[in-house]
Parts: C-alpha cells; structure tokens; sequence
C-alpha cells in the first residue's frame, strides 16, 4: 500500500511544528509507521542549506537565491527520504513542504505563486500532499509567542511580509479545501492537537487506513 503525505504549514510562531511532532506520536502510539521530518532541512544536505538560509548574517540573500536554495533542500529531501519512506507505505509528516515557498518566496517576497508553482512541479516530481494542515493565527500572535527568542532570518522579516505569506496561505487554502485544512491556531495546544487528530483519523479511515491495534 502506498504511503500518507501529510503536512503542516503557517506562520512564524503558528505552532505548526509542535503539532507535527504531537500528530507523529500520536499516530505512531495508533500502531502507524511513521517518519517526522522538516524543510527546510530534512537530509544532511538539506540541513547544511538551512543553516545558510536562516542565518540572519545574510540579509542580503536575493529573493531568487533564497528560492533556489529551497528548492535544492527539497529536491535532495524529496528523492533521498520522502519518496522512499512513501514507496514503503510510510505515513511521512512534514513540518513545511512546497506550499512553504509559494507562501513565502511566492507571496511574501512577491515571486509569484504560478512561478513558483512551476519550479516546484520540477523538484517534487509532481508529489502532492495528500492532507495539509494549516495553522492559522494572526502574525502578530505568532511575534508574540516568540518572546526573547533569538529570531532567525525569516523571522527578523518586516510585518508587511509576514502578512503577505499569512494571505498567500489563506488564499490557498480557498482554492484547495479538498487537501488544505484550515485549524484555527489560537488556542491551547491541546485543544489545536485535538482537532488535528479529528481531522487526520477521518482523512485515514477514508483512505482504508484505520487504527492499528499494536501486540503485546
């Protein structure tokens, strides 16, 4: 059987990390064969190119060379883990994937979702989620959660980018409410978690994929 793509988008400080890793246990206590990963990042090549990427040393990164850059983690991510854990029938959950750069180098650095679109076709091979998680909370929310926190480059970007990504992401989830599911972000983490799973056990018992019952 072949496997679950399953990711998990938004912006800064949206919370979508901690609930991909609190989906990934919860479907890996269910008796599912699970793999976490994240982009950028994701294979030794990958994280090398986020170290790059999200330094804040380079603020003079160009828009096309930051998408490139994500690109290249992708492609290397895509082809070295994710198609191969998929071929396995492995339920692959990921923390940020293709829709990350139509947001954020699409809408936010104002590339254009159609090109960028385009030159994630090439990247993926085609590989579409079969369910995306949209986080969704107000940017200033997401600053705030944040506190002292060292930012990163991404995060050190003005307001008016976040807010361009946060537009971008909802615009998407409108012209694909069949795979994006919007979840409302501000709130407990648990009361978050609880309707991610909600949606996630539905999603996998339509798709023939039900709770295993794991041996003693």
């Amino acid at each position: 059987m072949r496997g679950i793509l399953i990711t998990f988008e938004g912006v800064e400080g949206s919370g979508k990390s901690t609930q991909a890793e609190l989906l990934g246990e919860y479907l890996k206590q269910s008796g599912f064969d699970v793999i976490l990963s994240r982009e950028p990042g994701g294979t030794q090549i990958g994280e090398q190119i986020r170290n790059i990427l999200l330094n804040p040393e380079y603020q003079q990164m160009d828009a096309r060379t930051e998408l490139f850059l994500y690109l290249a983690c992708r492609n290397q991510h895509v082809r070295e883990k994710i198609l191969p854990a998929l071929k396995m029938g492995k339920v692959v959950i990921l923390d940020r994937f293709a829709d990350s750069s139509a947001a954020y180098q699409g809408c936010g650095r104002e590339l254009g979702e159609k090109f960028v679109s385009r030159l994630n076709k090439l990247v993926t091979a085609g590989l579409k989620p079969h369910l995306t998680i949209l986080i969704n909370v107000p940017v200033d929310v997401g600053y705030e959660r944040k506190g002292t926190a060292i930012l990163d480059r991404m995060e050190k970007e003005e307001v008016k980018f976040h807010e361009r990504v946060r537009n971008g992401y909802l615009r998407m989830a409108r012209r694909a409410t069949g795979r994006i599911k919007v979840v409302p972000g501000n709130r407990s983490p648990e009361e978050v978690q609880s309707d991610i799973r909600a949606l996630v056990d539905s999603f996998l018992s339509g798709k023939g994929r039900r709770k295993k019952c794991k041996k003693e």
